[in-house]
């Protein structure tokens, strides 16, 4: 090839077959995203295309290693000055976004990799996608997922090409989906391996084949009469999954859709209004708070090297067989030991589902499979890198088990537990090297909950922190490092509020009223249905121990229950009934006063145990106490966690109806209520 021109950003080159081909290779950055420079220089890039008559096609490619564009740089959404600086923004972007439309040559986005939010317009705006036919190929429209929508004419040239109601749900849930399924869908045009993707590519270049359309049925659901049923019916759906109030980004996707269509230049206009406003809104800032904790638990120890081949997990329960199927699906291979062949079956049959559901191909299911090896004489201990104890919560046999296997480990292999709360100095008080203890806590169920709790003991050495840490990102896991306390982070502040809840179901509040205000605050679930769904046996054995070391009162109630064999879900009762696993509807029961005053209390108790966290350093500062809260929880992520929160609505104003909260039920404040030492620091 031979270079054409010189730019920051880009590269515009041609080869022997008259193709240019502009590569993108944002400078100083390991990841191509879209800023203003980026955009500004891409328009004199396109210009200079314009005016070509020499060449025959136009291939755009990434020239970094990893991925083809992330989307627009999100360090940005923090310097728009106004609503108008951002609307003028996103028009400028459309502009340029045309100027692909409307070359005379053809152009191609050749896709390697993931394809985000405004690369995904980018490649929109190509007359042609082709795509690697590759597992970290991902593409879609997420932009919903920080409190935005597409504003590059996204939410108007994917439906134009697939129809509403595929385009729409991709939009409207901010799913990412892979190349083949893209293809499938019929928004890239060939999903290929790496050795055709180049030959693909050159082939819509020269060859320019007719371009992909909507289908007559497709197309329809695009007219105007066909847009007002369809939106009232998806916004219908929509709001099962997300509160307009909280969520409002996905909902105006769907307002401007229904409007003004997808044709002409006011649906750009409207596209580039409301996703400037959005900009601007609470819930956007908060998730793109979000989205920076997230950064920053994936680049912690990020300079430690350390990879891991072979994971040893001991206790195939649950919890520990879920473990292990996670670390195999991750590449690694995994050996699982426990005392008899019947109890490591169920996690070998969960395993393959796991991988039917994530892998598809038959033969990377198997591949898995091959990496996940039975192991009851535990001969795998020997040979690991990492060994992962993952039984019964018990402290005498977490400490015989770590004396037995300590000597039979590699000197430098890690050794985990991943207890839920008993303190790592108990158990590690065996062991002839105690700093060679960690905790790496995993939370149920383990493919979905993206949070890792790594847990550093008094004596735990922090060069295997860092491995730890280290480990956790190589399964694709967010570390977040806690002090080893009862409950460490999560439950601790868990746990407060789930028996906060129970004393209310107590006090004669009905549960489906609790968990409806706190579904109305944002929680994903209701308190007193995951306190069922997590068993009330586990719950009253967490809060009998955490009530050892902290003030908790444990709800007669649910002693009660437990002592009846109501345990909930798993029992077929507890504080609901439950028919085949899914919850029997039942009478709400009522209550006379606003659902605030049910979510402002159990919130208020969540908080105070966040700061008395805080204030025992259990995490190192409040964005990892929000992140270990929203990524461990799922505490509503548009409120940006319960520190944010408390700052948002001042912390002392909240911290004054804490104390008269306590006041009007005769609790008196104790050393964890003092949030005033945290009022300037938090």
């Amino acid at each position: 090839m031979s270079r054409m021109q010189n730019y920051k950003h880009w590269r515009l080159e041609s080869d022997q077959d008259k193709i240019l081909w502009l590569f993108f290779d944002k400078h100083n950055s390991s990841v191509n995203s879209i800023d203003r420079e980026v955009m500004e220089e891409l328009s004199d890039v396109l210009d200079t295309i314009a005016n070509d008559t020499e060449h025959k096609g136009l291939i755009i490619a990434s020239a970094k290693k990893n991925g083809f564009i992330a989307g627009a740089d999100i360090a940005q959404f923090n310097q728009f000055k106004d609503i108008d600086d951002a609307v003028a923004l996103l028009r400028q972007g459309q502009m340029i976004f045309d100027k692909i439309e409307n070359l005379k040559i053809s152009s191609v986005a050749m896709i390697n990799g993931f394809c985000l939010g405004g690369g995904m317009e980018l490649a929109l705006a190509c007359h042609y996608r082709v795509a690697l036919d590759d597992a970290k190929t991902r593409l879609g429209l997420p932009e919903v997922k920080l409190g935005i929508h597409p504003g590059w004419g996204g939410t108007i040239r994917l439906p134009r090409l697939i129809g509403a109601p595929q385009a729409l749900n991709l939009i409207l849930s901010g799913h990412t989906i892979s190349g083949k399924a893209a293809a499938k869908l019929g928004f890239v045009d060939a999903a290929v391996p790496s050795r055709h993707l180049i030959r693909a590519a050159k082939f819509y270049a020269l060859e320019h084949p007719a371009r992909h359309k909507a289908s007559f049925l497709q197309n329809m659901t695009n007219g105007k009469l066909i847009r007002l049923p369809l939106a009232s019916f998806m916004r219908k759906k929509l709001r099962e999954k997300a509160n307009p109030l909280h969520y409002p980004a996905p909902f105006q996707v769907l307002d401007n859709w229904e409007r003004f269509g997808i044709e002409g230049k006011a649906c750009m206009d409207q596209e580039a209004k409301t996703c400037g406003k959005l900009f601007f809104s609470e819930t956007s800032a908060n998730l793109v708070r979000v989205f920076f904790l997230q950064e920053r638990l994936k680049g912690l120890a990020k300079e430690v090297k350390f990879s891991p081949q072979h994971i040893h997990v001991i206790g195939a329960g649950a919890m520990g067989g879920d473990i292990a199927a996670w670390c195999a699906l991750q590449g690694m291979q995994v050996t699982l030991q426990d005392r008899d062949a019947k109890f490591i079956a169920p996690a070998i049959k969960r395993a393959y589902k796991l991988y039917q559901e994530k892998l598809k191909e038959p033969y990377l299911i198997q591949a898995a499979m091959d990496r996940l090896t039975p192991d009851i004489a535990g001969n795998g201990v020997a040979r690991a890198d990492v060994i992962i104890e993952a039984i019964f919560e018990n402290l005498n046999a977490k400490q015989a088990l770590f004396k037995e296997i300590e000597s039979k480990a590699k000197p430098d292999a890690i050794l985990a537990t991943n207890t839920s709360g008993i303190p790592l100095d108990d158990i590690n008080s065996v062991m002839h090297q105690p700093e060679r203890l960690v905790g790496i806590h995993f939370f149920n169920p383990v493919a979905k909950m993206l949070l890792v709790e790594v847990v550093k003991g008094q004596l735990t050495d922090k060069t295997v922190i860092d491995k730890a840490i280290a480990f956790t990102r190589k399964i694709d896991r967010l570390p977040l490092p806690v002090k080893s306390t009862p409950g460490f982070l999560v439950n601790r502040v868990l746990m407060a509020y789930l028996l906060e809840s129970l004393a209310m179901c107590e006090e004669g509040i009905p549960p489906a009223v609790i968990d409806k205000a706190m579904l109305d605050f944002g929680m994903p679930m209701g308190p007193v249905t995951l306190a069922d769904f997590v068993g009330l046996d586990i719950c009253l054995a967490v809060s009998n121990y955490l009530s050892q070391f902290l003030h908790c009162k444990i709800p007669t109630r649910l002693e009660e229950m437990v002592k009846a064999g109501k345990l909930g879900k798993k029992s077929g009762e507890g504080f609901y009934k439950y028919k085949a696993g899914k919850q029997i509807k039942s009478n709400q029961g009522s209550y006379d006063k606003p659902l605030e005053t049910i979510s402002d209390r159990l919130i208020l108790r969540m908080l105070n145990e966040a700061f008395a966290c805080l204030r025992e350093e259990v995490v190192a500062d409040a964005d990892l106490l929000d992140a270990g809260m929203i990524f461990g929880t799922g505490f509503a992520p548009f409120r940006g966690g319960p520190i944010q929160y408390a700052k948002t609505k001042g912390i002392a104003t909240l911290y004054e109806q804490y104390v008269k909260q306590c006041e009007q039920r005769g609790e008196k404040l104790d050393s964890l209520s003092m949030w005033e030492a945290n009022t300037e620091e938090a």
